[in-house]
C-alpha cells in the first residue's frame, strides 16, 4: 500500500538527526508540515519574541527542505481541522512527528490529534527527540536509557524526498497575526546559526565555562547559549551530545595535552557541560511523568501557602508583583537582571534563580503568576525545566534544599564594581531610583520561618519521601552530595537543587 506522509513540524525545526524526516524519505510522497495555533498564540506562556524566532527558523528550513524536494507548508488554524483540509487537498496515510513535552494545551491537542488519526486511519509515529522516556514506570536505570539513546548515530539530513505538489505560500508575519513587535533584541534563529554557535562553543569558547557562567557580566559570552535551539529543536540534544564528547576526546588526546595546556582547560570546561546535559532531559522527564506540576506544588503540604495559589493577592501583593516585573523593586542587582533579560530575552541561570527566589521569599509570590510572567520573557522558555525550577526555587518541592538568595551578596560576587548594575539600573545611586519595596531582614524571616516549619511536619516528610521516589534523579553525574539529614530535619538529596544551583546550568 502506498504511504503518503505528513511531517509535523513541531518544535524540532531542523533537517540534521530528524526521524520523522528520515522516515519520511521512504515514503511514496510527502510534505513538511507547520502549523501556527492559536491556543499557542492566546496562552499565557506565549510572546512575540517566540513567535518571531519560530518564523526565521522555518524561512531557512523551507529553503533547506525545498533543496532536498520536500515543500514545508505553515498553516494557521487550529488542530485537527487543518489535517481535515490538507487531507482534502493530499490524502496522507501517515502522519510523523517527534514526541512533545510541552505545556498542558499541547497534551490536550495531542489527544485530540490522536483520536482523529484512529477515526481515519492514518497512522501516527511519534520518536522522541531527547531522553525524556514516554511511558516511565520508574526512575531506576533512567540514566543508562539516556546515555544509549544519546550515544546512537546522529541521522544525516535525507538525500532526497518524492515531494507532494502542493503550494507553498509565503510565511504569515508577526503583523498579519496580530501579534505586536517584541522588542527585544534576541539571538539569531535557525539551524545554522544553531551549528555555528555549537562549534564555537566546543572548539574553545567552552574554556571558561566553569568560571564564567554564574556571573551575568560573563555568562553572555561564557556560557553555550544553545538553549534557544534546545526548545525550538533547531538542534537535537544528541547533536550536542555528540559534539561535546567528540571535542572532549580531541582536547584530552595524549598529543593535544602535551601540545597546549589550554586544551586541558577546554576537556575539563567541556565534561562539566556535558555532565550537565543530562539535567536537561531530567527536569523534563518530571513535566512528561506529572503534567499537573504546571499547576500545582510537588508537594501538596505547601498549598495555599503564598496569595495567588488558593487565596486572592491583596493590593499590595500586586504592587510588588509589578514593581518585581518592571525591575523596580529598590534592589539593584534583582532589577538589572530583570531589565536585561526582559531586553535581550535571556539570562544566566544564577541570576534567574536569584530573580524566582527573591520574588517567591523576599516578595512572598506564588510561583505560578511568576513563572508566566518569566515563561513570556525566556526565547529559551522550555516548560519541563521552566515549572520545575520555578517550584525548586520557591521551596514548594519538598525534596530540594531551600536556597534564598541575597541580592547584595549576588552582586558583591557576580558584579563587584557594580558594572551591571549601572548598564542597567543608571539611576541607581540618584534620587530617582525606587526604595526598597520590602524590608529585606524582616521578610527573609518570614519565609524561612514558614517554610522551615511546614517541611519539619510529618505530612511534609511523607510527601518528600513520595515526590523523591518518583522524581528524584538516580544518578546526576555530577560530585556525590551529603547524605541526608535524621528524620525530622530538613532533608538533601541527590536531585539538582541538592548542589550548587549553577550546577542545572546548560546553558
Amino acid at each position: 500500500m502506498p504511504a503518503h506522509a505528513i511531517v509535523w513540524f513541531k518544535r524540532d525545526l531542523r533537517l540534521r538527526d530528524h526521524a520523522a524526516l528520515t522516515a519520511a524519505a521512504a515514503c511514496d510522497s510527502a510534505a513538511g508540515l507547520y502549523v501556527i495555533e492559536p491556543q499557542w498564540l492566546a496562552s499565557p506562556e506565549f510572546d512575540g519574541q517566540h513567535l518571531a524566532f519560530t518564523l526565521a527558523c522555518l524561512a531557512e528550513l523551507r529553503a533547506g527542505l525545498a533543496a532536498h524536494g520536500l515543500p514545508l507548508l505553515v498553516r494557521v488554524g487550529s488542530l485537527p481541522q487543518v489535517f481535515d483540509e490538507l487531507r482534502r487537498e493530499f490524502g496522507f496515510t501517515h502522519l510523523l512527528s517527534h514526541e512533545e513535552i510541552g505545556p498542558g494545551w499541547t497534551y490536550a491537542r495531542d489527544k485530540t490529534v490522536a483520536a482523529w488519526c484512529r477515526a481515519r486511519g492514518v497512522h501516527w509515529r511519534e520518536w522522541p527527540q531527547t531522553g525524556v522516556v514516554r511511558p516511565l514506570t520508574s526512575r531506576n536505570g533512567w540514566a543508562a536509557r539516556w546515555a544509549t539513546r544519546m550515544n546512537a548515530a546522529e541521522l544525516p539530513a535525507p538525500a532526497g524526498f518524492a515531494g507532494a505538489a502542493l503550494a507553498v505560500h509565503d510565511l504569515p508575519t508577526l503583523a498579519s497575526l496580530g501579534v505586536a513587535p517584541h522588542g527585544k533584541s534576541i539571538q539569531r534563529a535557525g539551524e545554522g546559526a544553531a551549528r555555528a554557535v555549537l562549534d564555537g562553543f566546543v572548539q574553545g569558547r567552552a574554556r571558561g565555562y566553569r568560571r564564567a557562567l554564574s556571573s551575568p557580566l560573563t555568562a553572555e559570552e561564557g556560557c553555550s547559549r544553545l538553549s534557544p535551539h534546545l526548545a525550538f529543536g533547531t538542534l537535537s540534544m544528541r547533536s550536542v551530545h555528540h559534539a561535546t564528547e567528540a571535542a572532549i576526546a580531541a582536547a584530552a588526546a595524549p598529543m593535544a595535552i602535551t601540545a597546549n595546556t589550554e586544551n586541558r582547560a577546554l576537556a575539563y570546561a567541556l565534561r562539566g557541560f556535558g555532565g550537565r546535559l543530562r539535567w536537561h532531559c531530567h527536569f523534563m522527564q518530571k513535566l512528561e511523568d506529572e503534567p499537573a506540576i504546571e499547576h500545582r506544588n510537588f508537594a501538596r503540604v505547601f498549598d495555599g501557602l503564598r496569595p495567588g495559589d488558593g487565596m486572592p493577592m491583596t493590593d499590595a501583593d500586586h504592587a510588588r508583583f509589578e514593581a518585581w516585573c518592571a525591575g523596580a523593586t529598590g534592589f539593584p542587582m534583582v532589577d538589572a537582571c530583570m531589565r536585561s533579560l526582559r531586553a535581550t530575552g535571556w539570562l544566566n541561570f544564577r541570576m534567574r534563580a536569584m530573580l524566582v527566589s527573591f520574588a517567591s521569599n523576599h516578595l512572598w509570590l506564588h510561583w505560578r503568576e511568576t513563572g508566566l510572567f518569566l515563561a513570556r520573557q525566556f526565547l529559551d522558555f522550555e516548560p519541563g525545566i521552566h515549572w520545575s525550577q520555578m517550584q525548586m526555587q520557591s521551596g514548594t518541592t519538598g525534596i530540594n534544599t531551600l536556597r534564598i538568595y541575597s541580592p547584595a551578596k549576588q552582586a558583591k560576587d557576580h558584579d563587584p564594581s557594580g558594572e551591571f548594575v549601572r548598564r542597567w539600573v543608571p539611576e541607581f545611586g540618584s534620587a530617582a531610583y525606587a526604595p526598597p519595596v520590602v524590608d529585606e531582614r524582616a521578610a527573609l524571616k518570614a519565609a524561612k520561618d514558614k517554610l522551615y516549619g511546614l517541611r519539619k511536619t510529618p505530612q511534609a516528610l511523607a510527601e518528600a519521601d513520595a515526590v523523591q521516589a518518583r522524581h528524584g534523579s538516580r544518578k546526576s553525574g555530577l560530585p556525590p552530595q551529603r547524605k541526608p539529614k535524621a528524620a525530622g530535619k530538613t532533608r538533601k538529596t541527590r536531585d539538582a537543587g541538592t548542589a550548587d544551583p549553577a550546577q542545572a546550568e546548560l546553558f
